[in-house]
């Protein structure tokens, strides 16, 4: 035998001992182990199905002109009619005279409060307080991360100080206050002259909740058509999709939207038109919503189209189109446990009427409780693939409870029995 074939020989000899001594101490220590556990915890489960489809609203998109786009209006905010919903600015000149346009008006309101109050202690501490209360509603949004509303909110902050710096400060009369305020509207009068043919005012002519996303999808699908949808042309619309590029905006001018979704067939004969579902949004809008069932119908194949509506939330669902929800039908809560921990004893119980012994049989799972093994008693209320959702048949003080440490495997276990570590 060659020497180099002697060497292999060799390793592979040493890493075969190497694996039969591994195995060897993992099977001794599976057997020596006395117990193995785990922790029972709060669970739910849903039955329930996945609902995939597109949110239906009267819309209307808002049309405007090639330019400097400056949408004046947040995402979700009701906008009255013939208020401006969007500027566009020919070009940056323009943009910037707008922006001193607002810059002058409100120096010019800041002017006129300063020139009304009566400058006594009262006022003062007023306006003082307004400050904090601008300044703590400002760090708050800014803590939790909603910056929905800060543009205004620092606009109010900036303003309450003007308006003190104006209205308190030193060397101010009557006199310099008017003369002041006249100059600021003459200044302004004279740029809005020169600039006014620059700028652009896009107004709503309907009262409506404002929206920046338009998809194309505002004209093709509205509370109207929503009813004649079938699943194969709903999942037609899913799969094209169009925007109108000239759109600055949209105004979703209905109270109530619509979510019409396609779903299997079982699931739809267990809805009952006219009745109420629970549908969970995930995502951007992460909510539990009761929905009115508005159609079932028409099926096609194995699935049928199915629409639902809601009159809450209209604000927070503006962004939302393709949506894919879970329709919970009904919810079971408890402790989740192991299959394998779940144990049936049998025990004898005496008549107390009759004196006679009869045999009876009780579900359960054994704990550990202070180093012993205690048996207690549950219900099985669902349950999945390797586990079981129960809930104790006891209310006492040692009924089954989260967190407790349910014993999985062991042999011989019997109530109060003592476990060695």
């Amino acid at each position: 035998m060659k020497q180099g074939q002697s060497v292999i020989t060799l390793v592979m000899v040493l890493i075969a001992g190497a694996l039969a001594i591994y195995f060897g101490y993992y099977v001794f220590d599976t057997l020596n182990d006395p117990f193995t556990t785990t922790l029972a915890y709060s669970y739910t489960v849903n039955d329930s199905v996945e609902a995939d489809g597109l949110l239906v609203r009267e819309e209307k998109a808002l049309s405007g002109q090639a330019g400097i786009l400056d949408v004046t209006r947040t995402e979700g905010e009701k906008v009255g009619v013939g208020q401006t919903v969007a500027l566009i600015y020919r070009d940056s000149q323009a943009q910037a005279d707008q922006a001193e346009l607002d810059r002058l008006s409100m120096e010019i309101e800041l002017l006129q409060y300063a020139a009304a109050q009566s400058g006594d202690v009262e006022s003062a501490a007023r306006l003082d307080e307004d400050i904090l209360q601008s300044v703590v509603s400002l760090r708050a949004s800014t803590a939790l991360g909603d910056y929905a509303d800060l543009e205004d909110q620092v606009r109010e902050v900036k303003s309450g100080v003007l308006k003190r710096g104006y209205t308190y400060g030193d060397g101010l009369t009557s006199a310099d206050l008017t003369a002041q305020l006249q100059s600021l509207k003459s200044q302004r009068s004279a740029l809005y002259k020169q600039s006014s043919g620059a700028t652009t005012r896009i107004t709503a002519d309907r009262s409506g909740v404002f929206s920046s996303l338009v998809d194309g999808y505002e004209s093709l699908l509205t509370p109207e058509t929503v009813f004649q949808l079938t699943p194969s042309s709903l999942a037609a619309m899913m799969d094209s999709q169009s925007a109108d590029e000239g759109a600055v905006g949209k105004l979703i001018t209905s109270d109530r939207w619509y979510f019409a979704a396609s779903l299997p067939n079982e699931a739809a004969e267990r809805l009952r038109e006219g009745g109420t579902a629970l549908l969970r949004f995930t995502g951007d809008f992460s909510q539990d919503v009761d929905m009115r069932v508005e159609q079932v119908g028409p099926t096609e194949g194995e699935v049928t189209l199915v629409v639902f509506s809601s009159d809450r939330y209209l604000a927070r669902t503006t962004l939302l189109r393709h949506q894919t929800a879970e329709l919970i039908f009904e919810s079971f809560s408890g402790l989740r446990v192991p299959k394998e921990a779940v144990r049936m004893i049998k025990s004898t119980q005496k008549d107390e009427e009759t004196g006679e012994e009869r045999e009876v049989s009780k579900l359960g799972v054994y704990v550990l409780v202070a180093g012993r093994a205690e048996f207690k008693g549950i219900q099985v209320v669902t349950e999945g693939g390797d586990y079981y959702v129960v809930k104790p048949t006891s209310t006492s003080s040692d009924a089954l409870r989260a967190g407790d440490e349910v014993i999985t495997q062991a042999i011989g276990l019997f109530d109060g029995q003592l476990l060695q570590f």
